[in-house]
């Protein structure tokens, strides 16, 4: 599975941990044949400048430099390292960032679907523009109030409905299956059928599993791994997700599996209606 919210802001944490302050040295490019080409100039664009911050907008990383700013995205199998400028690249790393005492950032992606790309003014680029709220950083009563009058007359499920970035910024699959099995909502339900009170519930429900994840360093399912080299493990408290077949942490009924929209969903259909 792709990263998502949690695992994107595990990686930024530990990116701001190190960065701010450090200047580009350079830009070694592997690969430009990635989700975008890396375009051919943006290593003479980028020399010379300060990392400012470290911030993300859904599933994108930007991180902010004296002028203007790279976005970053981790694609289906990214991860992002930072290492010393000695050690030996692997297979599939992409591209590395190299500052100034030696550290660089080295984007390790096997399926090439990550992103590297500077804006001049990375918030109002169209990767991110138009994205919905963070659902951390929006109270949960305005973020129902939010996701309920936009999903008023919508017939699609409600698990599609939330992974929907223009809706809701960075929630992914993972976690649009796990808070719905914490709100006792089936994904396969129509949104604009979802009521008020579950709406605050499913509200609740988001805020704390993606709280829970990032406890955790957030989930590796296959190739995820934090800026540290480590797993994430809220794999190991996933009470939906992926496990099809296997019985409900709540009341043991067997976990079912579906489609929708061409993406794997989870639910207990005891527990949720």
């Amino acid at each position: 599975m792709p990263p998502e919210l949690p695992e994107v802001e595990t990686t930024r944490r530990g990116l701001a941990e190190t960065l701010p302050g450090r200047v580009v040295r350079s830009l070694l490019v592997a690969e430009r044949r990635l989700r975008r080409p890396v375009a051919a100039g943006l290593a003479r664009r980028i020399e010379g400048q300060s990392v400012r911050a470290i911030e993300r907008r859904g599933k994108y990383l930007i991180l902010r430099l004296d002028s203007g700013g790279l976005l970053i995205h981790l694609g289906m199998s990214g991860s992002l390292r930072l290492v010393p400028v000695d050690e030996p690249s692997r297979a599939h790393d992409r591209w590395t960032l190299v500052f100034t005492e030696g550290m660089t950032l080295r984007m390790h992606d096997p399926r090439r679907f990550s992103l590297l790309q500077y804006s001049a003014r990375p918030e109002d680029d169209p990767l991110v523009r138009d994205l919905g709220p963070e659902p951390l950083e929006t109270p949960q009563d305005a973020l129902a109030r939010h996701l309920r009058a936009r999903a008023v007359g919508r017939r699609g499920a409600v698990k599609a409905f939330l992974m929907d970035g223009r809706v809701i910024a960075g929630l992914g699959n993972i976690y649009a299956n796990e808070a719905l099995y914490r709100a006792g909502i089936r994904p396969g339900r129509a949104s604009g059928r979802v009521k008020t009170a579950e709406w605050a519930r499913l509200t609740a429900a988001i805020h704390a599993v993606l709280e829970d994840a990032l406890a955790s360093g957030g989930s590796t399912l296959r190739d995820y791994l934090g800026v540290d080299g480590r797993a994430g493990l809220f794999r190991l408290r996933l009470d939906v997700y992926g496990r099809a077949g296997e019985g409900c942490r709540r009341c043991g009924t067997e976990i079912r599996g579906l489609r929708l929209s061409g993406r794997g969903s989870y639910y207990c259909p005891r527990c949720q209606s």
